[in-house]
């Protein structure tokens, strides 16, 4: 009797063993199984963002030709598109293309791209502009012009061999924001802040994975730091909207002059003739341009009866005023180059890039981008002279430094399937005109 008992102490033993192994490895089995179905969601959350960056790139290419057919800078249509970008389904799951609002834009997060050219470009910024970024101090000005060749001593070097690891200088132009972390004093808290994905997202406030990611309405400038006025990617084309060559105002002669809508044969003959005793610094230059001395009256010019600075031509008389100049300013240009790098597009910046510009106070930037809501985007640049306070003297220190157009985008696309909350975001930064789309940088964020 004995014996069968400890025979069955024995099986029931064995079973609860064989039970406790069924049940590990059946657990194992599961997490296997749960893993791999997240790692199957995550690559389909991955390919979600990745369609939605397809799609936004698809619309602001064909916006770009829209644009170009209508003879139009900017249309802001892509920028707020909740239509296109909200949670747009596809598949198991559905995407978003979204960015952080900033104050004049309502706050909170919208749905739509981003442009590049609404940013201060670390590239091609003076010192004067970078020192008007909040708490950024002219040694730390100094550096960066230093690190991307501008001026670096051989005491800025030293510092830098000093650390570790040592490096040096890159002595060029910076290839991400992110690369400003390596000049002397810039600290994270500094660049990134609470920022640190560098999308003005911060942290997710959803209550659960089956619910729709959430983020605060408002966040501060300080929560973002300054990557989130920089860029080292913004650069336009020296076209019109059309897309067309403009046409050099420094070299053209008088027939290629008058190629411009509004450019008469007199005009063009006073042009060439001003700009033989003085250079243009730049097309608000146009302004001042007077009729030949040997020639007082200039048949089929618009005149201005406002003096010349210094005086050129003692009746004062102007070939151009400003509503003719406003009509051709889009058409014209001061320069060779082909492509305008950091070109600031006054009709997406916000206050704290404007102003860093020269001449341009927190007032002033408040009052362009009053005018704007107010009054719709700028056609081109020479508008600006319509703003409540831009003085002349302001608009030609500005003039070459801003566009009305953007052709470089900042597309954050975030894929979510629905059945698990699963999420992946992609961004990236892409250069979208007449001649394609050209991607200048990519980034996946774990979430």
């Amino acid at each position: 009797m004995k014996n069968r008992a400890s025979v069955l102490i024995g099986l029931l033993w064995c079973v609860a063993l064989l039970a406790v192994v069924v049940v590990g490895v059946l657990h194992t089995a599961r997490m296997d199984l749960l893993t791999g179905k997240n790692f199957g969601d995550k690559i389909q959350a991955r390919y979600l963002a990745l369609a939605g960056i397809e799609k936004a790139e698809a619309l602001l290419y064909q916006n770009a030709r829209d644009r170009s057919h209508s003879g139009k800078n900017h249309s802001g249509q892509l920028y707020n598109d909740p239509q296109d970008f909200r949670e747009a389904a596809f598949g198991r799951g559905s995407y978003s293309v979204l960015h952080r609002g900033r104050d004049d834009e309502g706050g909170g997060v919208i749905y739509g791209v981003s442009d590049e050219e609404s940013r201060l470009n670390a590239n091609t910024a003076t010192s004067d502009a970078l020192t008007k970024i909040q708490g950024l101090g002219s040694d730390m000005a100094t550096a960066i012009l230093g690190w991307r060749g501008s001026g670096s001593t051989v005491a800025e070097t030293d510092y830098y061999m000093a650390q570790r690891p040592p490096y040096k200088p890159r002595g060029k132009s910076f290839e991400t924001v992110r690369e400003l972390l390596m000049v002397r004093g810039i600290t994270p808290d500094l660049l990134l802040a609470k920022d640190m994905h560098q999308n003005g997202l911060l942290e997710d406030l959803s209550d659960g994975a089956n619910e729709p990611p959430k983020y605060q309405d408002t966040v501060s400038e300080d929560d973002l730091g300054w990557a989130g006025i920089l860029t080292v990617d913004s650069a336009a084309k020296n076209v019109n909207a059309a897309g067309d060559d403009r046409v050099n105002i420094q070299t053209a002669d008088e027939t290629s002059l008058t190629t411009v809508k509004g450019i008469t044969r007199d005009i063009a003959r006073a042009m060439v003739a001003y700009r033989n005793q003085n250079r243009f610094q730049g097309i608000a230059d146009l302004l001042d341009v007077t009729p030949p001395r040997n020639n007082g009256n200039v048949p089929n010019a618009r005149n201005n009866s406002t003096p010349p600075p210094g005086g050129s031509d003692s009746s004062g008389q102007r070939v151009i005023d400003e509503n003719l100049f406003m009509e051709i300013a889009d058409d014209v240009t001061a320069t060779d180059d082909k492509t305008l790098s950091g070109a600031i597009n006054i009709n997406t910046a916000g206050a704290n890039v404007l102003i860093c510009l020269p001449g341009i106070d927190r007032d002033l930037a408040q009052k362009i981008i009053s005018h704007r809501q107010s009054s719709g985007f700028f056609a081109n640049p020479a508008e600006l002279l319509n703003v409540d306070g831009m003085t002349r003297d302001i608009f030609k220190q500005v003039a070459p430094l801003v566009t009305a157009r953007s052709e470089t985008f900042r597309i954050l696309a975030e894929g979510r399937v629905k059945s698990t909350g699963v999420r992946q975001r992609v961004q990236v930064i892409a250069r979208v005109n007449l001649d394609g789309v050209k991607t200048l940088s990519y980034r996946e964020d774990d979430l």
